[in-house]
């Protein structure tokens, strides 16, 4: 009885924090919103959830492991180490009006919801903060402002530099159209440019004197479709051209193409992106060309622990999932209409169950290194309607209103309520760890 009254306490108290504070919450998205800003390049977003954070007491150290807009803020000492992972770029053509129908804005916008992710792990860990204040409960909170993730390298550069090494657990979450623990694997990817070099001609007058860049991008792609049928099931190998300016009378002699190879294990991708790479050398073999192949970036899988996973599914079934106005009703009705969104008239819907075995996702992202460092748990909530793809408009325009909003509030009410779990039981920790 007393535990149950105990943890009652609990969620009241951080019911309480977030009622005093979702206005703020509310006002710092959708400023981030406001102004989308691509990957690297997120000085207003990163400035402004830095501010929030700030003004609540935390410290904030900038410059992260070579990022201008990466940085790292950070309240009390000791052990635990909980640190909330945040995202806030947005992504190229997206910019959306938060109404329901088509109205782009121009520019970048937040069709993956990164204005709605980073305020509520900044939210969580304020709300963190005053608990262990109030309560004179030792350890430090962090929140890691990681920029970058839609192109897969903010995490993984912050990573390599050992910025989480001293984490006890890191939590984050992700905008989706479902209330649920992300037990999931992402995939990991490698995402590569092959650049091809010829010799240009006329085409018509002296074709013999020219060596075709584009006939090797071409070449090179139908060995990869071929490919396709001798991979995993998993695997996932999809590209477009970077490069085909130029008129038809002149050989190209530069073509260049942009490829992402997945798949839910490392070794598998790292298998098929050997065997992609040997694709686009035949194809410079067959025409005379040279590639040159850059690697952008590489990830790995998502690491699942089912200790966390199991303790933020028990806190998400303590806060209530939210309730939804007539007007965001309507809103959601409106823009599957004109999304032509797939849900059947059911828009909402509350918590689902844990999966008894790790999930097979066709996404990756760049949190998956971490969780091959440190214990690590991401959440997922309703910050859409049913149906709605992420990196599309009807995506970033729930994201600017209170469909996001609400969704943005419950995670970050189920984000610190479990991170307090942990601080006060520090043997779960132990447990997470001995798991991973």
């Amino acid at each position: 009885m007393a535990d149950r009254q105990g943890a009652d306490r609990d969620v009241a108290a951080f019911c309480d924090w977030f009622q005093r504070n979702s206005g703020e919450m509310i006002r710092t998205a959708d400023d981030i919103f406001r102004h989308p800003e691509l990957s690297g390049e997120e000085v207003y977003s990163s400035r402004r959830l830095a501010d929030f954070l700030e003004e609540r007491g935390f410290e904030i150290r900038w410059n992260v492991a070579g990022f201008e807009t990466a940085f790292i803020a950070e309240w009390g000492s000791g052990k635990p180490v909980i640190g909330f992972l945040a995202e806030y770029d947005a992504l190229p053509g997206l910019g959306q009006e938060p109404v329901a129908e088509y109205e782009p804005s121009g520019g970048p916008g937040h069709g993956c919801g990164h204005n709605l992710l980073g305020t509520a792990c900044a939210g969580a860990a304020c709300a963190l903060k005053e608990q262990m204040e109030n309560s004179g409960t030792a350890g430090t909170v962090r929140v890691y402002g990681c920029p970058a993730e839609e192109i897969v390298i903010g995490k993984i550069q912050m990573n390599e530099a050992g910025v989480f090494d001293d984490l006890s657990v890191a939590v984050t979450w992700h905008p989706f159209d479902r209330n649920r623990v992300s037990y999931d694997i992402w995939q990991a990817q490698d995402v590569k440019n092959y650049k091809f070099y010829g010799t240009a001609a006329h085409a018509s007058k002296h074709p013999e004197l020219g060596r075709s860049a584009l006939d090797a991008a071409e070449l090179m792609n139908v060995g990869v479709n071929y490919l396709r049928e001798h991979v995993a099931d998993d695997v996932r190998m999809h590209y477009t051209y970077t490069n085909t300016d130029g008129p038809a009378n002149i050989v190209p002699d530069y073509a260049a193409t942009n490829y992402f190879i997945r798949s839910g294990k490392r070794s598998r991708t790292e298998n098929a992106s050997m065997r992609v790479d040997d694709c686009a050398k035949g194809a410079a073999l067959m025409t005379g060309t040279r590639v040159e192949i850059e690697l952008v970036t590489s990830n790995k899988e998502m690491k699942v622990n089912r200790t966390l996973s199991e303790i933020f599914f028990h806190v998400m079934e303590q806060v209530p999932v939210p309730e939804y106005t007539k007007e965001e009703v309507q809103f959601a009705k409106k823009v599957s209409q004109a999304a032509g969104l797939e849900n059947d008239g059911v828009y909402f819907s509350g918590l689902e169950p844990l999966e008894e075995e790790p999930v097979l996702l066709s996404i990756g992202t760049d949190v998956s290194d971490v969780s091959h460092t440190v214990p690590t748990v991401m959440l997922s909530a309703q910050a859409m309607c049913k149906g709605t793809p992420l990196h599309h408009w009807s995506a970033a325009a729930q994201a600017g209103m209170g469909i996001g909003q609400k969704g943005m509030l419950y995670v970050a009410e189920c984000m610190a309520l479990g991170s307090w779990i942990l601080v006060k039981h520090p043997e779960k920790i132990e447990e997470a760890w001995k798991e991973m």
